[in-house]
């Protein structure tokens, strides 16, 4: 019996580095993005013997940004991977694509390539938003992207916001979700920003949070994006994740439900069989070592039951139905109540955590301070 496994690509090369991004990504000339997707050929085509223990029931291409590379590279790539990975009869295949980087003849190879879902990167409606956020398109450009792919039939596209920018207040904020509301997408995806360190909009604005929302403004601007999206008919299922019924992303709630998925490319992280470990992030490695992933990978860590434990709890409340009791005991062979008393006792009395029948999950509070709960589900705070 084959088990299930989810696939991940990364594809490093972008336009333009975005001032708050802080992922393995760079503008890379077209030579050294064919030499790359040789490469990643090269690394898929390695696993040959491992993929005979499994089937794939999602695979996503993200980045950087994937839809840079041509046509012709995506349907090559895929054809290796449906060559030596058993794909299941109706596999989730998700790309990201940033606006202005596609054509309907781009969108026409996803298709024959098997790609049936899109994540779109558009981040906000107004053009001075996107400006100041680095992005090189506009959303004009969003726009015409967003209307080819659906001329090209695809019926399951996901939309990336970014939300708590310099200058943004909640009356704004709710003019721009409103806009994207009526693109009716199957699927929102809503980020708060974060600051990273080493990113030029840390440099600029750690030190000047003035700029900012307010903790008070985006804490509102989360509780309005949750209300107006459910009006709209969008169901919250994890911390920033909003989708019609049915269209939840399968290959994310892999992540956060500590399922089994294999990254392929440069800096790409897997989790199998309780191992988590990652691809090297140096491209010179790589390109050498691709067709022997064992002498490439970094991090390497078998996951003991505690850290397992632990992973269950942090990534499972990410989710709004939150953890169940009986598949903590079905996992662990102990109960969840036992293992997790203080933190349990704690949570719930302070109104962070709810519970109903088997399952426990964060409240609405508690999806505002989620680090904060989080945390008190580690065993060596």
């Amino acid at each position: 019996m084959r088990n299930d496994l989810g696939l991940y690509l990364h594809i490093p090369f972008c336009m333009k580095k975005c001032g708050y991004c802080d992922f393995l990504s760079w503008k890379g000339a077209e030579e050294e993005q064919e030499i790359y997707v040789q490469s990643l050929i090269r690394e898929i085509g390695s696993y040959e013997e491992f993929a005979k223990g499994y089937k794939v029931s999602t695979v996503f291409v993200g980045g950087g940004t994937p839809s840079i590379l041509t046509g012709e590279q995506i349907e090559r790539i895929f054809d290796t991977i449906s060559k030596v990975f058993w794909l299941e009869k109706r596999p989730e295949i998700t790309l990201e694509m940033n606006p202005g980087t596609v054509t309907a003849e781009k969108l026409k190879a996803y298709k024959r390539a098997g790609v049936n879902r899109l994540s779109i990167g558009l981040q906000s409606v107004r053009n001075e938003n996107l400006k100041m956020l680095g992005r090189v398109h506009t959303y004009e450009e969003f726009l015409h992207s967003y209307d080819l792919a659906r001329q090209e039939k695809f019926d399951n596209i996901s939309i990336d916001l970014i939300s708590s920018i310099p200058g943004q207040s909640l009356e704004s904020w709710e003019e721009e979700l409103r806009q994207v509301i009526e693109l009716n997408p199957e699927h929102l995806s809503v980020y708060q920003l974060i600051l990273e360190e080493g990113t030029p909009f840390y440099e600029k604005y750690a030190k000047h949070p003035e700029f900012l929302p307010t903790e008070e403004i985006s804490r509102n601007i989360y509780l309005l994006t949750g209300r107006l999206l459910k009006e709209a008919g969008y169901e919250q299922y994890e911390i920033s994740n909003y989708a019609k019924l049915g269209n939840e992303s399968r290959h994310n709630l892999k992540y956060w439900e500590r399922k089994d998925y294999l990254g392929l490319g440069l800096g790409a992280a897997s989790m199998v069989r309780n191992i988590r470990m990652s691809n090297t992030r140096d491209m010179k490695t790589y390109l050498e070592r691709c067709h022997q992933p064992k002498t490439m990978r970094e991090d390497v860590e078998f996951l003991e039951e505690p850290r397992q434990m632990e992973e269950f709890m942090f990534l499972g409340l990410r989710k709004t139905r939150g953890v169940s009791r009986k598949e903590f005991h079905r996992t662990f062979g102990q109960e969840l109540d036992m293992v997790y008393e203080k933190a349990l006792y704690k949570c719930l009395e302070n109104g962070l955590l709810k519970e109903h029948k088997d399952r426990i999950f964060l409240s609405e509070e508690g999806m505002l301070l989620s680090n904060l709960v989080m945390s008190e589900f580690l065993f060596d705070k």
